[in-house]
This record gives structure tokens, sequence and C-alpha cells, in this order.
């Protein structure tokens, strides 16, 4: 069982895969929790229900670890393929937004092109700053 495809926050990527996005300071949304999330924090997240990877990344900042960011979202990718995936921080723009961008480059949007579907297809306020932007068109994870 995956996202509804038209549910708000529901990111549809081209490959088809949908990861739903948020705000941890808004209520669950409603409709199946997540099977797998990744919670982009500066502090460790409260303990949920569901399975979940924490990434230190403080607001409107980038990854404080880098490669294990691209191993985390690496990971969000390819559960997405047959899995509920949620991708959320505080307010779910910025580092969401940044992250489903990234989990766009993976599933074959250009860098350059990436902050731009997921404005389209998720937020038109996805990725807040002009360093996350950088970190997105940059983004070129080594094959794996």
């Amino acid at each position: 069982m995956t996202w509804d495809p038209t549910a708000t926050g529901v990111l549809r990527l081209p490959s088809g895969r949908l990861i739903r996005g948020r705000g941890l300071s808004r209520p669950l949304p409603s409709g199946p929790p997540p099977q797998f999330a990744l919670y982009l924090l500066g502090r460790q997240p409260r303990p949920v229900d569901w399975e979940f990877q924490w990434v230190r990344w403080p607001d409107f900042r980038l990854p404080a670890d880098p490669a294990a960011a691209t191993e985390a979202l690496r990971t969000a990718w390819r559960r997405a393929g047959t899995e509920r995936v949620e991708v959320a921080c505080a307010g779910g723009r910025g580092r969401t937004g940044t992250a489903l961008a990234c989990l766009a480059v993976l599933d074959g949007v250009p860098a350059d092109e990436a902050v731009g579907y997921v404005r389209a297809h998720y937020s038109p306020h996805a990725v807040e700053t002009p360093w996350q932007r950088r970190y997105v068109a940059r983004f070129a994870p080594p094959p794996g």
C-alpha cells in the first residue's frame, strides 16, 4: 500500500514513487501512517510508532554529516518503491523540500531542475535558502 497520490504533501517522482513531505509541527495527516520516515532535525525526534531514521540537520542549514544524509536519502528513495515513506522537518519546507529535491535527483531529475520540480509538484515554498538550493544543484551521490 502506498500513499494517496492526490493527498496534500505527497510528491510523485518521475518513476512513480510517492513520498509524503510534511512539517512535524503540524498534526499528523489523516490516512495510514508511514512505514518508514526520514526526519531532518537539529535534535533527535520524539519516538513514533513506525520505523524512522534521523539526520541531524539544523533549521535553515545543511546536514551536519553530508555522507550520512546521502545514505539516508538513498534508503528513503529505495524504500519508497514499495513502502509509504515520509520525509519531514519542523516546518515541512526548507529541509524537507531540499531532501525531496535530492530524492528527485536520485529518481533521474537533473540536479539543476530538481528544486523547480519540487516547487511545482510539492510546494512553491520548498527549499528556502541559497545554500539549500546550492546543495541540491551539487547533489551527485556516488553510484550505489
